[in-house]
C-alpha cells in the first residue's frame, strides 16, 4: 500500500535532477533515498525512475504518481484545512520558497514565530538562489524578488525594494572618476548571478539624459549575495545590489551610491501564492505575518530611526 508519505517523498524525488539533490531536500543521504525508492518500487511492483547520464527521468508509472499523487495530497491538505476551520487553530502543513540571504534574514524570523504561535503547523522553509524555480503545486508560498516570468500564480507585493550601484569609499577614492553609465565598462564591475536574469547588462535610467545599457565584463561574480557584498566592500569593485542588504551600509558610509543621479529598475519583494494554497488559513495567516514584518520597510525604517 501506498502512504501519504511514499507520495510526498515522490515529489521531492520526481522534481530534483539527482538523487543527491533529492537527499539534500529530504535532509537525508544518498543512499537513504536510493533504499527508500528500491523499498517503493517493490511494493507498488513496477520501476518508478531511471537514471542515465543526464540524471534522473520519470518512467510512465512514475509520472503517474508523481500527477496523481500531487491531487491525492492536495485532498487530503483540502480536507485537513476544511477540519481545522472549524476551530480556530492553523494547522497543515506551509512550504515557503525565499532567497538565501534575504531568507535568512527576514524570513525565517517570521518562521520562527509562525511556527511558536501556531504549534500544530509543520513548516518547511527552503531557501535558494532562485526561488522562482519552486514555483510548483507544492509549495504555498514564494517569496521573490525582482522581475517575475509568466506565472499562473497570484502575485502580492510585500515591501518596495531599489537595485543600487554602489561600491566603497577606498575603491572609489583611487579609481577613474564615474560621470557617465557609459565609464563603468573601465571599472571592475560585481556581478550577482541569480534568477537566471542578464546580471552583465545594467540598465540606468535618468529625468534628463533618459535609458541608457551598459555591458560590463564582471571582474568577479557569484551567486551568493553576500558574497558579492563583502567583496564591495573590501574594495574589490562596483556592484548592483539591493537596497535591502546595503541599507545600513551605506548610512555608515561603508558603500557609497554611483552614479546617483541615475536609477536602476526596482526590486520590489513580492509573494507568489498558489491559487488554492493561497486561500488556506495557514497561508493566509504566515502572509499576515510577512505583511506585519515587511510592512514597515525594515531596511529603511531602522536607518530612519
Amino acid at each position: 500500500m501506498i502512504t501519504t508519505e511514499d507520495l510526498t517523498f515522490f515529489q521531492v524525488l520526481a522534481r530534483s535532477p539527482s538523487l543527491a539533490e533529492a537527499a539534500r531536500s529530504l535532509n537525508v543521504t544518498a543512499p537513504a533515498v536510493t533504499q527508500r525508492l528500491r523499498a517503493l518500487e517493490a511494493r507498488v511492483g513496477v520501476k518508478l525512475v531511471d537514471r542515465n547520464s543526464r540524471g534522473l527521468s520519470l518512467t510512465d508509472e512514475g509520472e503517474l504518481i508523481a500527477s496523481e499523487g500531487l491531487e491525492i495530497i492536495g485532498a487530503i491538505e483540502d480536507l485537513a484545512e476544511r477540519l481545522a476551520s472549524r476551530t480556530s487553530q492553523i494547522r497543515g502543513h506551509l512550504r515557503v520558497a525565499a532567497p538565501y540571504g534575504f531568507g535568512r534574514r527576514y524570513v525565517s524570523p517570521v518562521v520562527e514565530s509562525f511556527a511558536k504561535a501556531h504549534p500544530a503547523t509543520i513548516v518547511t522553509l527552503e531557501l535558494s538562489d532562485s526561488p522562482i524555480r519552486q514555483v510548483s503545486e507544492s509549495w504555498d508560498i514564494v517569496v521573490h524578488i525582482g522581475a517575475l516570468p509568466e506565472s499562473d500564480r497570484l502575485v502580492t507585493t510585500l515591501a518596495p525594494n531599489r537595485r543600487l550601484l554602489c561600491a566603497s569609499p577606498a575603491y572609489l577614492a583611487q579609481s577613474p572618476g564615474i560621470v557617465t553609465p557609459d565609464d563603468l565598462i573601465a571599472h571592475r564591475c560585481l556581478a550577482l548571478r541569480e534568477n537566471n536574469e542578464d546580471v552583465t547588462l545594467w540598465r540606468l535610467a535618468h529625468e534628463v539624459e533618459g535609458r541608457m545599457t551598459v555591458r560590463v565584463k564582471p571582474a568577479m561574480s557569484s551567486n551568493d549575495g553576500e558574497i558579492v557584498r563583502d567583496w564591495a566592500l573590501a574594495g574589490l569593485g562596483i556592484m548592483v545590489r539591493s537596497e535591502w542588504d546595503v541599507a545600513a551600509e551605506m548610512a555608515a558610509g561603508r558603500l557609497q551610491e554611483v552614479l546617483p543621479g541615475w536609477t536602476l529598475p526596482d526590486a520590489d519583494v513580492v509573494a507568489l501564492l498558489h491559487a488554492r494554497h493561497g486561500r488556506s488559513g495557514r497561508a493566509s495567516a504566515f502572509l499576515h505575518s510577512l505583511r506585519a514584518a515587511l510592512g514597515r520597510v525594515p531596511w529603511r525604517a531602522d536607518i530612519a530611526g
